[in-house]
């Protein structure tokens, strides 16, 4: 039972966190957080899994002492096969009761690599060698999948690897259907183990290794700063993990009885902390809905359902899934059990947060997080007053600063109270760096403040409010995209002089990838041509860009850097001007930095029309970038 006070306002952070975080007794490391759950409530449920999302399935439950058995047994199938601390398993996976056992078990042996199961098989093979890989997991061949195709590729290059593990998802199906599937496919490639049997053959009670798990002992490394590009990967510590699932839990107060959802990607920490981590310490049950999480359809047709049948208490997504469930009706369904849902990743635009709840009646969390802090830093309150467009406030044992930086990034002075500024974060729940240590150039500020890359203002009630990014990460629902891939994808192209990649707005995804091009003389190529190129020589299709803008100069700066802010107002503008071209080709839209909202676009009217100012306002709500309408004088 959680029994700190309840989070309204400042005050009551700073209440909770008059007790150190380390006189709060925490588990040293995950296995031991899960662990402590599992011995005072062993028979409560602790996992359930959905393999259909069709409302009706009757889901594979685990109770916490099994769900810690098969933890036990992961970590021990590897330490038998070589994976000591201080080494890496990596999952190539989507979202199944394996994953799980792989990433706690993998953390209790060694360190785990979480890829994502979408990127480009060489992308997957410069990851794996990046963490420094003993061993890989990933799923064996079926129908409808494509990720031993991709491992199968690419064993050539990996003969570090000491093993490679299946989870054959014919495992889960009922029979005669698991029988049929075996049949057809036949026997898993040679020298590649079945992942169900391997841990099976190993001890439920103990850790054969005897590994006492310190704090500082790293448990995973995650990948950040974009789809594309180099790998860069953040360890988080053990004690990064438990004290970012304590706080976070002090937020959403997670308790037996609760039921989380779990529909974003066990390759990203939202879904392995909030959804998972943060639910284990109190006792909760996680409902893993479907290995596609929310890329299932039925799972999103079928989701008030499901809502309403598991009892389900809280769930996190991303804007794109709150703006798909509102073409989903819920009329008619009992949501009585949902508390609230969490928003993160992206801008949530304000006028989709009112519309949620209207529909709902369910109250929507607005957060913000990063990899590079484990996973979330501020959050909306709950119980206290929500303020539609910030982030909220820090979370207990999240310091959160906005400082004013130089030029070159240097630390200047603290911001005032709603100006503008870098937002800077440090705490218990913060890596150390990035593994690959040439990353790390100019990461802190003031001494050890991490800088997100992110702009923004605190008022005077300690709410933050986002107004831009100092980074040039292209945030595509939830996904990190890396402009350089694509920039470097239209130079290769021979009619390219400069390419310059933004995000523009869009009401489903937050962002688009959109590229900017200048030519060279006397050529004569075409935007149609640009974008083939770019789907040609860009491995991610999250990252092709959906325009390709030709224009006489890329804008630069007095040192000859490309000046994006110009591009991004642009791209904003070209956005907002055609969708209020079909109810006023006269409309004019300008975008210009502002104090508060970093940016803001500017509608002027041709006309003193109250009905048009009111039919603007509606068709703009869906965009995150704010706007002001102009009458005129």
């Amino acid at each position: 039972m959680n029994t700190a006070p309840l989070i309204r306002t400042l005050h009551d952070i700073e209440t909770i966190e008059r007790t150190a975080l380390a006189e709060r007794d925490l588990p040293p490391s995950t296995f031991d957080l899960i662990s402590r759950t599992a011995q005072a409530n062993p028979n409560a449920p602790a996992l359930s899994f959905l393999l259909q999302g069709n409302g009706e399935e009757q889901p594979l439950t685990l109770s916490y002492s099994e769900l810690l058995g098969k933890i036990i047994q992961t970590a021990n199938a590897f330490h038998r096969l070589g994976l000591r601390p201080g080494k890496a398993v990596s999952f190539l996976l989507p979202n199944l009761p394996q994953t799980h056992f792989t990433i706690w078990g993998g953390e209790a042996a060694g360190i785990v690599n979480a890829i994502n199961p979408l990127l480009e098989p060489e992308h997957i093979a410069e990851l794996i060698h990046a963490a420094d890989s003993d061993l890989l997991v990933t799923l064996a061949p079926f129908p409808g999948t494509d990720l031993w195709g991709k491992v199968d590729a690419l064993r050539e290059q990996l003969p570090e690897l000491k093993a490679i593990l299946c989870v054959d998802m014919a495992n889960l199906l009922p029979e005669p259907q698991r029988s049929a599937i075996k049949a057809q496919r036949g026997a898993l490639p040679e020298g590649v183990l079945d992942f169900d049997e391997t841990i099976a053959a190993c001890p439920a009670d103990h850790l054969e290794s005897g590994r006492v798990i310190a704090t500082d002992d790293i448990a995973s490394y995650f990948h950040t700063g974009g789809t594309t590009g180099t790998p860069k990967l953040a360890p988080h510590s053990h004690g990064n993990e438990v004290a970012m699932a304590y706080s976070m839990n002090l937020v959403t107060r997670f308790g037996v009885g609760d039921v989380t959802l779990c529909g974003l990607p066990l390759f990203h920490v939202n879904g392995v902390i909030v959804t998972g981590l943060t639910a284990f310490i109190g006792g909760a049950e996680v409902l893993l809905a479907t290995p596609q999480g929310y890329r299932n359809t039925a799972l999103i047709s079928n989701f008030w359902k499901i809502i309403e049948r598991h009892k389900v208490s809280f769930f996190s997504g991303v804007p794109t899934i709150y703006a798909g469930l509102l073409q989903i009706p819920s009329e008619g369904y009992d949501l009585s059990s949902l508390k609230y849902a969490l928003c993160g990743a992206a801008p949530m635009p304000v006028e989709l947060i009112r519309q949620f709840e209207a529909k709902t009646g369910l109250t929507l969390i607005e957060g913000y997080g990063l990899t590079e802090g484990t996973c979330g830093s501020c959050a909306n309150p709950p119980e206290g007053e929500r303020r539609p467009g910030s982030i909220g406030m820090r979370i207990p044992y999240c310091e959160v600063s906005i400082k004013v930086l130089d030029e070159q990034g240097q630390y200047l002075r603290e911001a005032q109270r709603n100006e503008i500024g870098n937002l800077c974060i440090r705490g218990p729940s913060v890596f150390k760096g990035y593994l690959q240590t040439s990353k790390n150039k100019g990461i802190w500020v003031d001494g050890d403040w991490f800088n997100t890359g992110d702009l923004g203002r605190m008022d005077a009630d300690g709410y933050i409010w986002l107004t831009g990014r100092s980074k040039d990460l292209i945030i595509r629902g939830g996904h990190n995209i890396d402009p350089q891939m694509i920039e470097e994808a239209l130079h290769k192209h021979p009619d390219v002089a400069l390419a310059a990649a933004v995000g523009k707005p869009d009401e489903k995804a937050g962002e688009l990838p959109v590229v900017y091009v200048q030519l060279k003389p006397g050529s004569q190529t075409c935007e149609a041509e640009l974008l083939e190129h770019a789907a040609a020589h860009i491995p991610e299709r999250a990252a092709v860009p959906k325009d390709a803008w030709i224009i006489d100069a890329i804008p630069l700066t007095a040192v000859g850097k490309t000046f994006k802010p110009a591009l991004r107002f642009d791209a904003i503008t070209r956005v907002y001007q055609a969708a209020l071209h079909e109810l006023d080709k006269a409309i004019r839209v300008e975008v210009q930095s502002d104090d508060k909202a970093g940016q803001l676009a500017h509608v002027y009217l041709p006309r003193a029309d109250q009905a048009l100012a009111e039919a603007i306002a509606t068709r703009l709500s869906g965009y995150a970038i704010g706007h002001r309408i102009h009458h005129p004088a």
